[in-house]
Formats: structure tokens, C-alpha cells, sequence
């Protein structure tokens, strides 16, 4: 990471405990997770950047050449953005001794696991929801310690079963520990998303 860090447009609550970080999906913006964040951890830490990439009007995280196909050199630059700049606003708000938990959909999700696999230990876990596998390392990184929950739709218009398969493979080899859950559905999000992430969190000591 550089000395110069980026400015993302967000929103922020101050609370207790664990910090949630908040990230939306294609076309989103820093409010759309925020909901979600205040019903499954109460009391938490908000920090909800908005995407800083615009595609066709839309925001998101980072560029992509096509649908489901990634721009890497992108990827690699945004995530040590994203990176920098949760580092600086943790500790402008003295919330940095505290444990980050990302909780992403799709673009959201995919720039979470780039978090994971790029700056290991930046993430105590994640709630990946419709994610890919944002790349694979030349080195694999350590996640001993780091509890990831991956929501995958079963009739996914957008991602193969296979590639759900191959992240969590991914993930597990790096040493975190993964649990995977199939909701039936799309690409986008249900009530059954909302009971598992939250019975998932309430599960976890971080």
C-alpha cells in the first residue's frame, strides 16, 4: 500500500464489537447493505464504502471486460485501494483495534475475496453472497483463523456451480475455514440469504 490514500463516498455508525463491512453489488450504493448489517449483527460497527468504478452509470469495485470476466490489473489496483483506505478510516474512527467482517454481494462479494487472498489478516471473515473467484494467487496466503460463509444460488443465471465449488476449494486450501450454503434461486438475494448469514454470524465469537 501507498502513502496516498483514495477517498470512497460512505457510510458509517459507530457501535460496539466487530465492525461490518458493508459491500454492494453492481449498481448499488453504500446504503444498500446497511439494513441487512443492523438485523444480523445489532449494535455493530457500519462502514459501507460505495464503489469507486462506474459502468455505464453504474457503481462498482472494480472493472470488468465483460460479464464474468474479470479486469485483474483493475482488481489488483482497486482492492489495494479499498485496503488502504479501510486501514486510514478504522483508524480515523479508533475502531482499528477491532475485528472487520465483510459482508458482500456479487461485485461486493468478489472484491471481499480479492481482500482475503491479497491482505491476509486485514478480514477476521466473510459473508460472500454470489461470489466468483476474483483470482488466484501466485503464492497462496495464509487464512488460518479467517471464517468465510459462501451463499450460492442454486439456479444462478450468472455463476456455474463450479465456481462456487472452485472458491471454496480455494479458500479451504489457503487454510480458512469455509462453510457453503445453496439457496434456491437466482443471482439475487431472499429471505433464506438473510436466516443463513444471520444464524451464521450469531454462531461466531469473533
Amino acid at each position: 500500500m501507498d502513502n496516498a490514500t483514495v477517498e470512497f463516498i460512505h457510510h458509517f455508525e459507530a457501535g460496539d464489537g466487530v465492525t461490518l463491512l458493508l459491500l454492494h453489488g453492481t449498481g448499488g450504493t453504500e446504503h444498500d447493505l446497511v439494513g441487512i448489517g443492523k438485523v444480523i449483527a445489532p449494535g455493530a460497527s457500519i462502514l459501507s464504502p460505495r464503489g469507486r468504478v462506474l459502468e455505464n452509470g453504474m457503481p462498482r469495485y472494480f472493472r470488468r471486460l465483460q460479464e464474468g470476466v474479470f479486469d485483474i490489473e483493475d482488481l489488483h489496483k482497486r482492492t489495494e485501494e479499498l485496503a488502504d483506505w479501510i486501514s486510514a478510516i478504522t483508524a480515523e474512527k479508533e475502531i482499528d483495534d477491532r475485528p472487520i467482517v465483510a459482508l458482500g454481494f456479487s461485485n461486493g462479494a468478489n472484491i471481499a475475496g480479492s481482500l482475503l487472498l491479497s491482505y491476509p489478516g486485514l478480514l477476521a471473515g466473510a459473508m460472500l453472497l454470489r461470489p466468483m473467484v476474483p483470482f488466484v494467487p501466485d503464492e497462496l496466503p495464509s487464512l488460518n483463523g479467517t471464517r468465510v460463509l459462501v451463499g450460492a444460488g442454486t439456479h444462478d443465471q450468472l455463476i456455474e456451480p463450479e465456481e462456487t465449488n472452485r472458491l471454496v476449494t480455494l479458500l479451504q486450501t489457503c487454510g480458512a475455514s469455509v462453510d457453503l450454503y445453496w439457496q434456491p434461486g437466482g443471482h439475487g438475494l431472499g429471505q433464506g440469504d438473510l436466516d443463513q448469514i444471520g444464524a451464521w454470524f450469531s454462531q461466531q465469537a469473533w
